[in-house]
């Protein structure tokens, strides 16, 4: 056996020894989807009667979170505006994997990730909306001075430094989270795997393999002042919707963060939705409170879907993302501050 055989091998192992361990957390047996048998919608049920919302899900799409200044006033593109920007986003893919391809052909260095890891899909969500923020209608976020001040600070800092110690580098710099809710605002890894049992529902995210365990069964939250990285959840069912409430964040300092608004914080409240709508299509919504950071609650609107290839991203399962092993950004980004400290 090859050393890249090992190395595949092991990374099967630790793909298949996560997966189990997240069943062996639910209390009891994961059973498969059934579809309804009277045939009234095309939702899946589970066998203890309640949507089945188990797969990988992704929502990787072109459509920002944020209105753009230019779109000001226009809630939706036209078809011709949007069949121009997925034809823009298609072709400009298949000429940096060409450009990339020659790079690395010719033994030149590609700088970061060249575009074949990249996965930010290039279709508009359905609607053709020009942003996926529905509340407030502006489609922007309701910054409140001090939450904006804030926010271009720290997006200003990010990639620049200082790196004086591991400390200065952000949660994702780290491997450790970029927060929550789940949205598609990086390169690649914009997918989600779900999986249920009665009483809980476990959501495995793509990006630092980071999982959420959802008790369903009507448990209270923990005290408020036992804070959690990625909060206290709690799920219940509202009719076909999954309603999760998340409390009891970590308090944590929002400079550590990369998206100042996912970060950690005592008073963040997040109540996020899920909506099975057929067999390949999940709904999902979110309103996010937090009054020192936002002048009001904002809540945006994210489809998810099973056929990744329709969102114009890589089609297949989830496998282990490994940051923490080899990471040697946050090593070379230390020395590179220390070269620069004693550089003429």
């Amino acid at each position: 056996m090859t050393r890249s055989h090992i190395s595949r091998f092991k990374q099967i192992m630790r793909y298949a020894i996560a997966a189990l361990a997240a069943l062996c957390l639910l209390d009891t047996p994961l059973l498969f989807a059934q579809v309804d048998s009277a045939g009234a919608s095309n939702v899946p049920q589970t066998s203890w009667g309640t949507p089945d919302l188990q797969g990988v899900w992704t929502n990787a799409t072109l459509t920002p979170l944020e209105r753009a200044s230019t779109m000001d006033g226009r809630d939706v593109l036209t078809a011709e505006e949007v069949a121009n920007l997925e034809q823009a986003a298609d072709d400009r893919n298949a000429r940096l994997l060409n450009e990339s391809a020659q790079r690395t052909d010719a033994g030149g260095n590609v700088g970061a990730y060249n575009n074949f890891w990249m996965d930010q899909g290039t279709r508009a969500v359905d609607g053709r909306r020009t942003a996926l923020i529905v509340e407030p209608q502006d489609g922007r976020i309701p910054w409140t001075p001090s939450g904006q001040a804030r926010f271009e600070s720290d997006s200003a800092r990010y990639g620049v430094g200082p790196y004086n110690s591991w400390i200065d580098a952000d949660t994702g710099e780290r491997c450790l989270t970029d927060g929550l809710p789940l949205l598609p605002l990086q390169g690649y890894n914009m997918n989600y795997h779900i999986l249920q049992s009665d009483g809980w529902v476990a959501i495995l995210n793509e990006m630092f393999h980071e999982y959420r365990m959802i008790p369903t069964d009507g448990r209270t939250h923990i005290p408020e002042h036992m804070g959690q990285w990625l909060g206290d959840a709690r799920g219940h069912w509202e009719g076909e919707t999954l309603v999760v409430e998340t409390k009891s964040f970590a308090d944590k300092n929002l400079d550590l963060w990369r998206w100042t608004w996912r970060g950690a914080r005592p008073n963040l409240h997040l109540v996020e939705r899920f909506t099975r709508i057929d067999t390949e299509t999940l709904n999902y919504e979110f309103t996010m409170t937090d009054a020192n950071m936002f002048t009001r609650p904002w809540s945006a609107r994210v489809p998810m879907t099973t056929n990744q290839e329709s969102r114009g991203v890589t089609a297949g399962p989830m496998y282990e993302y490994a940051c923490h092993e080899g990471n040697y950004g946050l090593l070379n980004m230390l020395r590179g501050a220390r070269a620069g400290d004693i550089a003429p």
